[in-house]
Parts: C-alpha cells; sequence; structure tokens
C-alpha cells in the first residue's frame, strides 16, 4: 500500500487454516456441528433462565447475558470460518476485518465484566447473605451489565478506529483465523510503541482488573467456607460457585496466555490454538458446565419439560383416572424433590399458569408412591 488513503482499498488474506487445506471438508463438518451445539446450548439457557420463575435471580440474569453474548461472539468469527472452508476464499476486506476485531475485543471484555459480575454477586451471597436482596436487586444488577457492555464498546471503537487508520505494509497476510488484534499490529508500518501501550491499558482495564476481582471474591468466599462447622454446608456452598469457577479458569488461562506471552517465545500455530480455546472452547463448554453441574438449572429444565407435557396433553380430567397417565408423568419431574407426601404442592398453576388447577388427593398419592418408588 502506499498511503493511508488507500488504506479502504485493502483486502486481508486469513492464513489459519493454511496448514490443512487438504481436509476442508471435514473441517467444514466439524466447525459447523461445533457452531450448531454453542448456538442450541446458549440459546438454551436463555430460554430456560427467562421461562423458569425460579431462575430470576441475579446469578442467571448475570448467565443470561453471558450465554447470550457467546452467541454473538461466536458469530463474530465462525461463519467467516466457514465460509472460508466451502469456498476456499480467503480473502476479508478492509471494513470486515475492522468489523470483525472491534466485536472480537468488545465482546470479549465484556465477557471478562461479567465473569466478574458473576464472582461479586457469589461473594454477597455467601458472605453477605443477609444483605444480598438489598445490594443486588434487579436496578443493581441492569446496571452493573449496562456499564459493562458500554464501557467494553466505547474502550473498544477507539483502539479499532486508532488502529485502522495506521499505514499497513503491502503484505497482507493474516496468519490467523480471523481479525484479531496481535496479527493485524504485526502488519503495521512504523512506530506501534502507543498503539501497544493503549493495548496493553485496555487489557489491564478489561482482563487483569476483572481476573483481580474474581481471585479476590474467591478468597473471601473460600475463607467463609472453610469457617463453616458442616462439612455437607461447605460442600453444597462451594457447589454454587463450581460451575462459574469452571467457565473463570479456562477462559483466563487461554487468553492470558495469549495476550501476554512474550513474542520471542510464542508461535503462530500456539497463538492460533489458544484463540481457538477461547473463541470456540469455552462457548461450547459453558452450556454443558452450567446445565450438567447446576442442580438448579437441571431443576429448571425438568419444570420446562414438564410444563410443556402439560401443554400437549392439556388438563386432565380428574375423574378419568386411566386418563391421567400423561399428567402424572410430568408431574414426576418436579416431585422428586419432595420427601413426604404432604409436602408436595396442590397448587400446579406455575407449570401452566393458563390453566389454573389444584390437584386432588389422588394424584398426590399416584406422584409420592411413584416417586418413592
Amino acid at each position: 500500500m502506499k498511503g493511508r488513503n488507500q488504506s479502504t482499498a485493502i483486502e486481508f488474506i486469513l492464513l489459519g487454516f493454511s496448514g490443512l487445506s487438504n481436509l476442508p471438508v471435514l473441517l467444514f463438518v466439524l466447525v459447523l456441528i461445533t457452531y450448531m451445539i454453542i448456538l442450541l446450548g446458549n440459546a438454551l439457557i436463555v430460554l430456560i433462565t427467562l421461562a423458569d420463575p425460579a431462575l430470576h435471580t441475579p446469578m442467571y440474569f448475570f448467565l443470561r447475558n453471558l450465554s447470550f453474548l457467546e452467541i454473538c461472539y461466536t458469530s463474530v468469527t465462525i461463519p467467516e470460518m466457514l465460509i472460508n472452508l466451502l469456498t476456499g476464499e480467503k480473502t476479508i476486506s478492509f471494513s470486515s476485518c475492522a468489523a470483525q476485531m472491534y466485536f472480537l475485543i468488545s465482546l470479549g471484555g465484556t465477557e471478562c465484566c461479567l465473569l466478574a459480575l458473576m464472582a461479586y454477586d457469589r461473594y454477597v451471597a455467601i458472605c453477605r447473605p443477609l444483605s444480598y436482596t438489598a445490594i443486588m436487586n434487579k436496578g443493581v444488577c441492569m446496571q452493573l451489565v449496562g456499564i459493562a457492555w458500554l464501557s467494553s464498546s466505547l474502550v473498544t471503537l477507539m483502539h479499532v478506529t486508532w488502529v485502522f487508520n495506521l499505514p499497513f505494509c503491502p503484505s497482507n497476510e493474516i496468519d490467523h483465523f480471523f481479525c484479531d488484534a496481535p496479527p493485524v499490529l504485526e502488519l503495521v508500518c512504523g512506530n506501534t510503541y502507543m498503539i501497544e501501550i493503549e493495548a496493553l491499558t485496555s487489557t489491564v482495564l478489561f482482563v487483569v482488573i476483572p481476573f483481580a476481582l474474581i481471585l479476590w471474591s474467591y478468597i473471601c468466599i473460600l475463607s467463609t467456607i472453610l469457617k463453616m462447622p458442616s462439612a455437607e454446608g461447605r460442600r453444597k456452598t462451594f457447589s454454587t460457585c463450581s460451575s462459574h469457577l469452571t467457565v473463570v479458569v479456562l477462559l483466563f488461562s487461554t487468553a492470558g496466555l495469549t495476550y501476554f506471552q512474550p513474542k520471542s517465545s510464542s508461535s503462530p500455530s500456539t497463538s492460533k490454538f489458544l484463540s481457538l480455546c477461547y473463541t470456540i472452547l469455552t462457548p461450547l463448554l459453558n452450556p454443558v458446565v452450567y446445565s450438567l453441574r447446576n442442580n438448579e438449572m437441571k431443576g429448571a429444565l425438568r419444570r420446562l419439560h414438564a410444563r410443556e407435557l402439560l401443554w400437549w396433553t392439556g388438563r386432565p380430567n380428574v375423574k378419568d383416572k386411566a386418563g391421567s397417565q400423561n399428567f402424572v408423568i410430568s408431574l414426576l419431574f418436579e416431585s422428586q424433590r419432595y420427601e413426604t407426601k404432604a409436602a408436595i404442592p396442590r397448587d400446579y398453576s406455575w407449570i401452566c399458569p393458563e390453566r389454573h388447577f389444584e390437584l386432588p388427593d389422588y394424584y398426590i398419592s399416584v406422584i409420592f408412591r411413584n416417586h418413592r418408588w
């Protein structure tokens, strides 16, 4: 390129899959299946946390935002990968590259902030339980999430605008799967010291500080848990944090190795592998971690299934005992948590609000007998 005024005509070439050019169909199928699982899994979390009143809590409000963010995050990179694999076209326009970098960095910074908010929520719930509802009210949670999204977007806009107004060298090959900041900066001609200082400052704001807050929160949580007299109480309390802690370790370990690894000891293949981990593996495992390792989410899934089952089977005819089988089966999902027949609530209107009714004694007996058996 001859000058900055020609920068809009640049097309970058993404070389991420150049070493695997003999396996385009296999890679396309694998990436497509992974993308579909990410979309369906995270969309399911958004749906469940919206549909189940029991999950209308600050923790699941943050989780809903995180799952929505994961859908957006993967949609920034994976569709472009699929097009490149399917058509063999590895080019990306100057404006598309700038937009991709903007959304990647902005969403990544927001994700770190959301994980820090989730850690703070666990800290307040465990270390200051009496003040929890006052501190983590709905208004505060919405403001915190809004600040996370807005601040990351504004800082990233400044960074990306600065980067793409710098003069680029004639070489336009990016040895990466997408337009990430480090490989794009390698194509800039001239002194990049100031932009690297700005990038480091942004990294401290949206990666280091959130990680420090998470670390502080878990130190306080661990201290509180160790003071509990009951081993069962310690186990149950820590189990409420295990899903979040798993995601934190996975994300910050891979992202930290990517952005804080010295250039002298890093290689393009290692950087590409680590970037795939935090852009694909973390969103892929997020639904698994929060569904399979979280009793509240599993209970919400059972309740959602019971509601759907009841919707299709309709309101039961209480006089027709033989025809009540489907209805009883749908309620068994929820009845697992009741130890006595008297404890089972008779008002099941929460399953299907449009069909208000109370359970007769016969249904209570059948549910309890099947559950205990």
